[in-house]
């Protein structure tokens, strides 16, 4: 089975901000963050973003902007050696009643039917609950890193019914941190206690 990691991109991958990423230029990768998707895809993991992008509806950029910012993520990875497989984004406002926009689970749901697999046990890797919380509907494991929206995140993990079904979050400082973790073997246990198979 091939190995996958998810990953959600503001907060994660690049810094975040209040008042969205809306140029190439605004988009700073957190450090050591493209190093280790570098690993992964040394590792022969597959990585794929899924994430929203509301600003799109709030007409903050347009389709060209967000190609333009996605080309200079996946340029800057590959000159670190890395890959990204996909990149799934929901270009919905809040109020536009989708179901693609996480917490809820339709662009996992997509990324399964494109690549013929289940999720069960899947790292999901995100900064905010609405990360956390649309992995669980696909039985993927949820894990929350500090940086981006991440240390609120912590206060909220408590209150969220969803979350109840997994044991516990694993936390991380950052991607890199996750990742080193990930590639020890330290994840193997909940990887397939949620069913993942030959997770490494």
């Amino acid at each position: 089975m091939n190995k996958l990691v998810i990953l959600d991109r503001d907060g994660v991958i690049n810094q975040d901000s209040d008042q969205f990423i809306r140029s190439p230029d605004e988009w700073q990768p957190i450090p050591g963050s493209l190093e280790a998707i570098a690993r992964l895809s040394r590792a022969e993991y597959k990585v794929v973003v899924i994430t929203n992008q509301s600003a799109l509806a709030r007409g903050y950029y347009d389709m060209e902007t967000l190609t333009a910012i996605h080309a200079k993520m996946l340029s800057l990875l590959h000159e670190k050696g890395g890959k990204i497989e996909a990149i799934f984004f929901c270009p919905h406002g809040p109020d536009d009643d989708c179901e693609c926009r996480k917490p809820l689970p339709g662009l996992f749901e997509e990324l399964a039917r494109r690549s013929g697999r289940d999720l069960r046990g899947v790292p999901a890797v995100g900064d905010s609950l609405r990360d956390l919380v649309a992995a669980v509907r696909v039985g993927a494991l949820p894990v929350l890193v500090k940086t981006g929206k991440g240390r609120r995140t912590m206060k909220e993990l408590a209150g969220e019914p969803a979350l109840e079904t997994v044991p516990h979050v694993p936390v991380y400082k950052d991607l890199a941190a996750f990742v080193d973790e990930l590639l020890e073997g330290g994840l193997d246990a909940e990887m397939a206690a949620l069913g993942e198979v030959d997770a490494r």
